[in-house]
């Protein structure tokens, strides 16, 4: 079979996977059965052009794949209350409503932490010249980003969700190397995969350092909303850096350079057990036809390199 391209994210006791063609949430119920969720999905990188061109895909997949995971978050939150109160929770306008003020509380303290307050007290000390600016300021969302990551890698009630990432990397690493998926088999792959989405913030990070190097010193509103209109950009040249490291991982200097965003990793993944493994291989399981479907497409036209976001 050829490769095929999924990603997918880990939610409440359980694993979304997403293919070219689908994408499917499998929840593990109280009683010790596993809900699904299944729905068709093309990428819209897929069906126009011009949006499938390079660094503009990238941004693209990332709202498609924030999109995709409030929507599994969704479920597999409804699946809990359902096996605690015995019937499904009833969406509302009020629950709709406070959900998008949910997002929107996150993007602003995003956009707080890791734009706004770096950069003031970056100023705060004293550094006015372009480069140095750029350095400690890019510094500061560093530190930022780690802090945030081992807050949550701290926290209690995301130790599963943590092991149910590590479930999710393991069965990508499993189906890419061709094994039986079999809870024992996935259990011997690494916890830490190059697509993460953990990975992929680390380089945007990264990226954003030369980035607002080059736009300098944000003085006023203008610049702090240059700088958050740079953000899609950035997020697109991190995303064509994943792909590389996807396509060319076997090279020594591309694994030098993935190496730092999979130590992130180390935080937001743990070990699974068995149980969280055969979850993420039912998700996996449900998006498997695209194999065929690829298959038949890569005979008469050459293959072409797809990357799926892996949260």
């Amino acid at each position: 079979m050829p490769f095929l391209p999924v990603g997918g994210q880990a939610v409440i006791e359980g694993v979304m996977m997403r293919s070219p063609s689908r994408v499917a949430v499998a929840v593990r119920r109280l009683d010790g059965s596993i809900a699904f969720m299944e729905r068709p999905f093309i990428s819209v990188t897929r069906r126009f052009k011009a949006l499938g061109l390079p660094v503009v895909r990238g941004a693209v997949s990332l709202f498609e794949t924030l999109s995709l995971g409030i929507t599994a978050l969704n479920f597999s939150a409804d699946e809990l209350t359902r096996a605690e109160s015995g019937k499904a929770a009833k969406p509302s306008t009020g629950m709709a409503a406070a959900q998008l003020l949910t997002v929107g509380v996150g993007l602003a303290l995003g956009v707080l932490l890791f734009l706004v307050l770096p950069a003031r007290l970056t100023a705060a000390l004293g550094f006015s010249s372009r480069v140095g600016f750029g350095l400690v300021d890019g510094l500061f969302r560093l530190l930022a980003f780690m802090g945030y990551l081992l807050l949550i890698s701290q926290w209690k009630e995301m130790r599963r969700v943590l092991g149910y990432h590590g479930a999710e990397h393991k069965a990508i690493h499993a189906i890419e190397a061709g094994v039986p998926l079999t809870p024992e088999n996935v259990q011997k792959f690494s916890r830490f995969h190059p697509r993460c989405g953990t990975t992929f913030l680390f380089y945007v990070v990264v990226v954003s350092i030369v980035v607002f190097s080059a736009i300098g010193r944000p003085h006023g509103l203008r610049d702090h909303l240059l700088r958050l209109a740079a953000m899609p950009i950035i997020a697109g040249v991190a995303f064509e850096f994943i792909r590389l490291s996807s396509r060319y991982g076997a090279n020594p200097v591309v694994r030098a350079l993935s190496w730092p965003g999979l130590q992130f990793q180390r935080l937001t993944t743990r070990e699974p057990d068995l149980t969280m493994n055969a979850v993420a291989i039912a998700a996996l399981e449900k998006v498997r036809g695209d194999e065929i479907v690829l298959e038949m497409e890569r005979a008469a036209v050459p293959a072409r390199a797809e990357v799926a976001f892996i949260q």
